[in-house]
């Protein structure tokens, strides 16, 4: 596995940095020994290791580690033309720099092996980057052996943040922690630069086990007692045996133990997850030092169905096998990191291949490649141009979902002539003895994205069932963010005393638009959580607060975490996005003039950062600045002409300076550029109607409320304009819609039946 490619990969990455800062479960004085220490007991497995992709993670180049070919290769990528070459024993590119000019870079570290090669080049202050053009090391009977761009259709300026010499394509930050062992990134923020350390260049022994020197202690002892404590930091091996129940066909465990530490010990880099701390706690749970990403939209299709490169574990813990207590070297090999066996026969040492491995249960001919297990339980998508990868929800096919969820069929990826409904009849008419499944919770996620009349009971019903898997109550917990009302907040007061971490800390981020006071009642008590990860998010939501609304003790345990949370910040102070945290806080905490000088490190760091030109621009507005704003709008757009953000924040502006023309044009702009977001085309249409244009000003509503239903702010927008026009029949249909959306509402009842007399 190399560096990920897509743009919305960096971006959703980085989106928010929190982390752990108090645990420490692995002793100080617990060191890193190397895998020369482990392999004098462990040579069988240090040997299966070796030429595995842990050990080929990250390679010095060399004549023997590069694949690519640099033999004054050229490869010609939107009219930039690179040529690799090498001079003696060292390689070299001669590419677009950092100043949009052609130069000559040489190659440093060689990054993966399979199925692609990238490589590192290294500049001042420490950093490594990763050139976007890399080679594909598949044969050329599968397409490879050859140079290729991980951006095909897209040119990547090299002003651009997503340029090989940007900032979202720096290995230090982005890609570095799982490509080695034990890695600090060092960063100082007063110059601007690393001094980035490692214990192996690779990922060796000690990425999984932990620093082992209290294990070569214990191995070196000539007495090593009775005690069957070896020293060992975590102990990921499986308990328990699995043997095939006859009658169901499956697999069971009766020794199962709890499954999440190997689990999340590769969690730590399968995942798609935010950073919350490089001080990674072997044994402790993930989400002390990471947060992992829920079913996030443009992440994972509503049914959790892989759809942007998220990597295994957000699919994995939505499985049957992972609440069974499946884990990962129950199917793969942990040092060479082959499967354990190949095609169906792997699936058969848990599936009873009598009652699986047949056409009666797959509907294709036996031994077929439509018969192969994974075909139709784990579709693969590619990523990064080549590179294949399986979804791990090992989900039974839901063609009669498809419709529902908007989430694409297994069936008809392979029968594409048919559609979704055909192969629902299919099963259907086909599947015998099998129970009617109850309702899957990617029906309620996509009710939650797209704004469905009924989205707010869906949600609350999968928040709170405690049968499904916890990602999908915790994305539930999100999504109920946009449908508060007295009934989803009180399901919201009881998620933020859930069990699951994952679900409280979501829980919390669906109540940051309350007024403080309520917040303050309802988050308090998450302020002394066991997870520093949710502590810390309720300290930050609570920033608005007024501290005299806090008893002593709510205070006390406020400052605390804030400080943590400060702290947090300031550890990742390469990020555009942890100086743009800072600022919205000190703004929070009513601190103007330190909040300005955060927005104004993000955009030292990142001058393509959108959010910190929006709310540094709005600081200034708050500031009765308004010279200010406009001119640090029109800096962003100049950079960034394509910004929706930065056109929609400079058209209120605008509207607020009453140049009404412009702002317009500017509103306009914004819509067209993110014809999805509702906000942008509701305030336009509001707008519209302010200049007497009411009928395009109904029809941007009409167009919003087509995309998001629910939205009361349309509805309500709608209804009064419908009865300026005398459409007194138009308007009483969105107030039904709204008297739908919140039956609890005593004005919307009111309105409904003054419409309908």
């Amino acid at each position: 596995m190399s560096c990920p490619g897509p743009r919305g990969l960096w971006l959703l990455t980085v989106a928010l940095l929190i982390t752990n800062m108090t645990y420490g479960a692995v002793p100080t004085d617990t060191t890193y020994v190397g895998v020369a220490a482990c392999k004098q007991c462990h040579a069988e497995q240090v040997t299966a290791w070796r030429g595995s992709h842990h050990d080929l993670a990250m390679q010095r180049a060399t004549l023997a580690t590069v694949l690519g070919d640099f033999n004054n290769a050229e490869f010609t990528h939107f009219g930039v033309t690179s040529r690799f070459y090498k001079t003696d024993d060292r390689f070299y590119v001669n590419t677009e720099g950092p100043d949009g000019q052609l130069a000559d870079f040489a190659i440093k570290y060689t990054f993966g092996v399979h199925p692609l090669q990238q490589y590192l080049v290294e500049f001042d202050g420490g950093r490594l980057q990763a050139l976007s053009i890399a080679w594909d090391t598949r044969s050329q009977e599968q397409g490879g052996q050859k140079w290729f761009h991980l951006y095909p259709d897209e040119r990547i300026a090299y002003d651009d943040s997503l340029h090989w010499t940007g900032l979202n394509q720096n290995w230090n930050y982005m890609c570095a922690e799982c490509h080695s062992t034990n890695l600090k990134r060092n960063y100082d923020p007063k110059l601007n630069s690393y001094s980035t350390t490692w214990s192996e260049l690779n990922v060796s022994c000690e990425a999984c086990h932990g620093p082992a020197s209290k294990h070569l202690d214990w191995a070196t002892k000539a007495d090593r007692g009775e005690k069957n404590d070896y020293g060992l930091v975590v102990d990921i091996s499986r308990t328990g045996k699995w043997g095939i129940n006859e009658e169901t066909g499956l697999a069971e465990n009766p020794l199962r133990s709890s499954s999440s530490q190997q689990v999340e010990t590769c969690a730590r880099c399968h995942s798609r997850r935010i950073v919350l701390s490089e001080e990674y706690q072997h044994g402790r749970p993930l989400i002390n030092t990471y947060r992992p990403q829920v079913l996030l939209e443009n992440l994972y299709h509503a049914d959790g169905q892989i759809q942007d490169e998220v990597y295994v574990y957000g699919s994995f813990i939505q499985s049957k096998m992972y609440e069974k207590g499946v884990i990962c070297s129950d199917c793969h090999d942990p040092h060479t990191l082959e499967l354990k066996a190949q095609g169906n026969a792997l699936c058969n040492t848990c599936h009873l291949a009598s009652k699986f491995d047949t056409s009666t249960h797959h509907f294709h001919p036996h031994g077929s490649e439509a018969a192969q297990c994974v075909n139709c339980h784990m579709p693969a998508r590619l990523y990064m141009v080549n590179d294949s990868r399986r979804d791990h929800s090992f989900r039974v096919p839901r063609p009669d979902l498809s419709e529902q969820t908007s989430a694409p069929d297994v069936c008809t990826d392979c029968h594409q002539e048919r559609r979704a409904k055909w192969a629902a009849e299919v099963i259907r008419d086909k599947a015998t003895n099998r129970k009617k499944r109850p309702m899957h919770y990617g029906v309620a996620i996509q009710a939650g994205r797209s704004g469905a009349l009924d989205a707010e009971s869906q949600l609350i019903e999968l928040a709170v069932n405690p049968d499904l898997p916890g990602i999908a109550r915790a994305t539930g917990a999100t999504l109920l963010g946009s449908y508060l009302s007295p009934v989803s907040l009180q399901t919201i007061a009881g998620l933020l005393e859930d069990e699951d971490p994952l679900v409280r800390v979501n829980a919390l981020s669906a109540i940051e638009g309350l007024e403080p006071q309520f917040k303050l009642r309802l988050a308090s008590g998450l302020l002394k959580d066991p997870e520093t990860t949710v502590r810390i998010n309720a300290a930050n939501l609570l920033a608005d607060v007024p501290g005299e609304l806090m008893n002593n003790d709510q205070r006390l345990a406020f400052g605390k975490a804030i400080d943590a949370y400060i702290e947090v910040q300031e550890s990742n102070a390469d990020r555009p996005e942890s100086w743009t945290n800072l600022g919205n806080l000190y703004v929070r905490l009513g601190n103007g003039e330190k909040a300005l000088s955060q927005y104004k490190r993000a955009l030292e760091l990142d001058p393509t950062y959108a959010p910190a030109y929006v709310n540094l621009a709005d600081l200034y507005r708050h500031q009765q600045k308004d010279e200010e704003a406009e001119q640090i709008l029109l800096e962003g757009i100049a950079r960034m002409p394509k910004a929706a953000s930065l056109r929609h924040s400079y058209g209120l502006l605008l509207v607020r300076q009453n140049k009404l023309e412009r702002a317009m044009k500017e509103l306009k702009q914004a819509v067209k550029l993110e014809p999805d977001n509702i906000r942008f085309r509701y305030v336009y249409g509001v707008a519209l109607n302010s200049i007497g244009d009411l009928k395009n000003a109904i029809s941007e509503l009409e167009s919003a409320n087509t995309l998001y239903p629910a939205d009361r702010d349309v509805l309500i927008a709608l209804i009064n304009f419908h009865q300026q026009n005398g459409d007194i029949s138009s308007a009483r249909r969105y107030a039904q819609d709204l008297v739908t959306v919140a039956p609890w509402d005593r004005n919307a009842q009111a309105l409904l039946n003054q419409l309908s007399k």
